[in-house]
C-alpha cells in the first residue's frame, strides 16, 4: 500500500473534477465585469476562486475585479448568465468510467460541492444518471449546515456524516478535488485526498495532496483499496 492508506468511502467534488464547469465560470464573470468596465478575471484570480461558496466567491469577484456593485447585486446579474451557460457542461475524461465502477462494486459514494443546489440542477441537466449514483449530495452553497465554505473542512465532515450509519472517521474517506482550497478542505478534515489539477496550476499549489493525477482516467482504486477495475 505504501503511503497511501485503505479507505471505505469516496467523497467527490464536482466542478472541474467531475465536469468540465470552471471555464463556464470564468466566461460568466468575465461577461458581467464587462458590463462594468471591470478588470479582467485572470488565472490567478481563477487559482484562489475555486471552491469558493457563492458568497465568497461573489465578494472576492467584486473587490479583485473593482465592480462598482455589492456581492448580492453580483450574483443576482450572474444568475441569468449561470442559467444560460451552465446546462453546456461536460463530464470530465474518466468521471463516469470512475463513478460506474465504484458504485457497482458497492462502495459508498457522495458528491460534496460549494456549488448552490440550484446550480447543481444546471450542471448536471444532461448527466442525470451518472449524479443518481450518488449515495447522498451535499451543496454547499445551500445547505444550511456548512457554515463556512472550503478551505474549511465543514463540507467534507457533514459528506461522510450522512453516510448509512455508521458513518466513517474521516480517515476512511478518499476526497477527489481539483483546486487548492478544496485540498486543503479535505486535510483540515483529517482525508486523504486525491488531486486532478488544471494544467496550468502552479505545481507548488499541489502539495498538500496524498496524490495528484493528470486525469481520472489515470486512477488506480486498488492503491487504497478499493476494488480494481474488472
Amino acid at each position: 500500500m505504501g503511503q497511501f492508506q485503505p479507505v471505505t468511502h469516496v467523497l467527490f467534488d464536482m466542478d472541474g473534477l467531475l465536469l468540465d464547469s470552471e471555464e463556464i465560470y470564468s466566461r460568466a464573470i468575465q461577461e458581467v465585469s464587462d458590463r462594468y468596465g471591470g478588470k479582467p478575471f485572470t488565472w490567478e484570480l481563477k487559482v484562489r476562486q475555486m471552491g469558493l461558496v457563492s458568497a465568497d466567491l461573489a465578494a472576492l469577484v467584486v473587490k479583485e475585479l473593482e465592480l462598482p456593485i455589492t456581492a448580492d447585486e453580483y450574483l443576482a446579474e450572474v444568475g441569468p448568465v449561470n442559467v444560460r451557460l451552465f446546462p453546456s457542461a461536460n463530464l470530465m475524461p474518466g468521471a463516469e468510467r470512475l463513478l460506474r465502477h465504484l458504485h457497482s462494486k458497492g462502495v459508498h459514494i457522495a458528491l460534496a460541492t460549494s456549488s448552490s443546489r440550484e446550480n447543481y440542477e444546471l450542471k448536471t441537466t444532461h448527466h442525470g444518471s451518472v449524479f443518481q449514483l450518488f449515495q447522498h449530495i451535499v451543496t454547499g452553497s445551500s445547505d444550511p449546515e456548512v457554515k463556512h465554505g472550503k478551505p474549511a473542512p465543514d463540507i467534507f465532515l457533514i459528506c461522510a456524516s450522512r453516510f448509512p450509519e455508521p458513518a466513517p472517521h474521516p480517515s476512511s474517506c478518499l476526497v477527489f478535488e481539483d483546486a487548492p482550497n478544496g485540498v486543503k478542505a479535505a486535510r483540515a478534515a483529517g482525508m486523504q485526498v486525491v488531486m486532478v489539477p488544471d494544467p496550468r496550476m502552479d505545481p507548488l499549489l499541489t502539495q498538500e495532496a496524498t496524490l495528484v493525477l493528470k486525469s481520472l482516467e489515470d486512477f488506480k482504486p486498488e492503491l487504497f483499496g478499493l476494488p480494481a477495475y474488472d
